[in-house]
């Protein structure tokens, strides 16, 4: 990935060993990582550090804390040119099956895609070179 496009992440995850690991793989790959454990402090990061991209994950304080999150993101100036991408593992639990596949999709989720966890962080990296080829 060319890092003028993508330097600084916003990561937002309420289980600490996943926010540190995913944190630590994509810091092995040269971006610069900002962590919070909840949607809060996550929309509170966002605002002051202006990330390039957000990686949120779906369930935290609320079931659907990741979407609310994403949501507040996106009606942002900023947010609104960002790749928000949200991840979850409840798939698993619900058999709900989420997706941004298309422009529908993505304007009622207000996310630029779904990830489901654990994540591989060269698909992750894939989903942010897909979006900035289609901003281009």
């Amino acid at each position: 990935m060319n890092p003028d496009e993508v330097k600084k992440i916003l990561l937002v995850d309420d289980d600490f060993d996943l926010l540190e690991q995913n944190k630590i793989l994509l810091e092995s790959k040269g971006f610069n990582v900002i962590t919070a454990e909840n949607s809060e402090e996550g929309f509170n990061l966002f605002q002051k550090e202006k990330p390039d991209a957000a990686i949120l994950d779906l369930i935290m304080e609320q079931m659907d804390s990741g979407f609310v999150l994403s949501y507040k993101i996106k009606k942002t100036n900023h947010g609104k040119n960002i790749p928000v991408f949200i991840l979850t593992s409840a798939t698993y639990e619900t058999g709900f099956k989420f997706s941004a596949s298309d422009k529908e999709e993505k304007e009622w989720l207000k996310c630029d895609g779904v990830l489901i966890k654990p994540v591989a962080i060269d698909d992750l990296i894939e989903k942010l070179k897909s979006f900035n080829a289609q901003k281009k």
